[in-house]
């Protein structure tokens, strides 16, 4: 896979440290990904033409990150047919819970998938678009179950850490 098929849009390039760990989750699996900043109410007609020609410029899924008011994953889900999944950013006066209610309250018609605010919804935005993708490409399916059985065997091992360590709290 050499052409990005997931794009990720961001309403300001500050959301970027924000969005990172989407970005890198991506980079661990080895999946093109195109990050671009575009704004809702900036550059309304850039995103539209953008979210219009998605599919047919190859992509699959679009994720759109964006705070405050966080209209751009409505407005890029008004104009394409891919799935979209909305990052609500972290910050302003309330700390992302307005762009968590702004990306959640779609209405009925535009479907957006709203993550977690913060950097928990940017990582579980690019783990779920490759989950959407391991719909039919059989590398990113085997990755994806080494990615859980790995994630497994972190919480077995951290179990058998604490066991042992309140052993030796016991002795002592």
């Amino acid at each position: 896979m050499d052409r990005p098929v997931v794009a990720i849009l961001m309403g300001s390039k500050s959301d970027l440290p924000k969005i990172q760990s989407a970005v890198d989750t991506f980079n661990d699996f080895n999946v093109p990904v195109s990050v671009r900043v575009m704004s809702a109410h900036r550059t309304p007609d850039i995103v539209s033409e953008f979210a219009s020609n998605a599919s047919a410029e190859g992509y699959k899924i679009i994720i759109a990150a964006a705070g405050g008011a966080a209209h751009l994953a409505g407005v890029v889900a008004a104009h394409t047919q891919l799935p979209v999944l909305g990052i609500p950013v972290q910050g302003g006066a309330f700390q992302g819970l307005d762009s968590l209610l702004a990306t959640v309250q779609m209405p009925g018609g535009i479907p957006v998938a709203t993550l977690a605010v913060g950097s928990a919804g940017a990582k579980n935005a690019a783990l779920f678009a490759l989950r959407i993708l391991a719909l039919s490409d059989i590398e990113i399916r085997a990755a994806m179950l080494r990615f859980s059985q790995t994630q497994k065997e972190k919480v077995i091992a951290a179990d058998g850490e604490l066991q042992a360590e309140l052993i030796r709290q016991n002795r002592d």
